[in-house]
Parts: C-alpha cells; sequence; structure tokens
C-alpha cells in the first residue's frame, strides 16, 4: 500500500501524543530483516502490511526476494523474546486471524484479518487505528474506531479485522 506509511505518519505527525510515536517503515523484509529491527528498535507495536496465505503463514521474502511464508508459531516465538516491550501486532493481511491466534498467546494485543481485505479498507483500517492511538485511545478502543471507519467509508468489510486479546493466567 503506497500511501498507507504516509497516511498513517500524518496522522501521527498531527496528533496529541505525537511525541509518543516513532513510525519506522521496512519494506519487503526478510526474517532477518525483522529480527534486525525488533532488535534496534525496541518497539511497542508492530504492524504487517501484506499478503497472507491462512495456514500457510505470512508473506515475506527470502534470500533471492521470492516469497517464503511463515508461520504464525515462528512469528510468535520470535515476538515472544521482545514481550518484554511489545504490547500489539497488527497484521493487516489477508486470511492473517490464524497466524493472529499463534501470536496473541504470547503479546497482550494483536489484531489479524479474518478474511480477505481489500486494499482501500485495509488503509482506512490502519490510518483509524492509529488516529486513536495517536489520540491517546486504547488498543481496544483504536481497534473499534478502525472497524466503523471502513464501514464509513462504505465497504461491507468492516467485520473483517479481528482483536485478540492475551489470556490471563
Amino acid at each position: 500500500f503506497p500511501s498507507h506509511d504516509r497516511d498513517v505518519e500524518e496522522g501521527l505527525r498531527r496528533s496529541r501524543h505525537r511525541d509518543r510515536f516513532q513510525l519506522i517503515t521496512q519494506v519487503a523484509v526478510r526474517p532477518m530483516d525483522i529480527q534486525r529491527a525488533m532488535l534496534d528498535y525496541e518497539p511497542s507495536i508492530v504492524h504487517f502490511s501484506g499478503h497472507g496465505a491462512g495456514e500457510d503463514g505470512l508473506v515475506l521474502e527470502d534470500e533471492s526476494g521470492k516469497p517464503a511464508l511463515v508461520s504464525g508459531e515462528a512469528l510468535a516465538g520470535l515476538f515472544k523474546l521482545f514481550a518484554d516491550r511489545l504490547q500489539c501486532v497488527v497484521l493487516n493481511a489477508c486470511y492473517a486471524e490464524v497466524q493472529a491466534k499463534a501470536i496473541v498467546q504470547v503479546i497482550p494485543s494483536v489484531v489479524g484479518m479474518k478474511t480477505a481485505i481489500g486494499d482501500r479498507a485495509a488503509l482506512v483500517f490502519a490510518v483509524a487505528f492509529y488516529d486513536a492511538l495517536g489520540a491517546g485511545r486504547e488498543v481496544e478502543f483504536a481497534y473499534k474506531l478502525g472497524c466503523s471507519a471502513i464501514g464509513m467509508a462504505g465497504s461491507q468489510q468492516s467485520q473483517v479485522p479481528v482483536l485478540l486479546k492475551k489470556p490471563q493466567g
């Protein structure tokens, strides 16, 4: 989504709590790139925009630039190492609920997509989600605003995003 980062960044830049956020973009990532970004930036939120293949995983790139699938279990294993700082993972990719279910076992809040989601709906969700966080709202409110924004934009996909919360105990 070419304008995805720009629209999210603009929303955060103009937000009341802009000093709390720094948007760092990684494109065409390989598994090693995710590991390095986690080490370098120690994020509290990881947002993946891309393609999902349901049970098969999320599509990253291999060392030669070809598509490579990474499972939710593999991502959960990585994110668990950073669970002291990582509070939320957003998987803005088709059929990513499977990976979200694995990741939410180790991270407090995870957003995934139940089915396919159009590029426009995914963008509208992301912009509203980060607008809410930038306004000082919690993840659950941001998720609900993102879903509402999809409907307000005239899309029938407002029920595609799903918010999962880590089981207590």
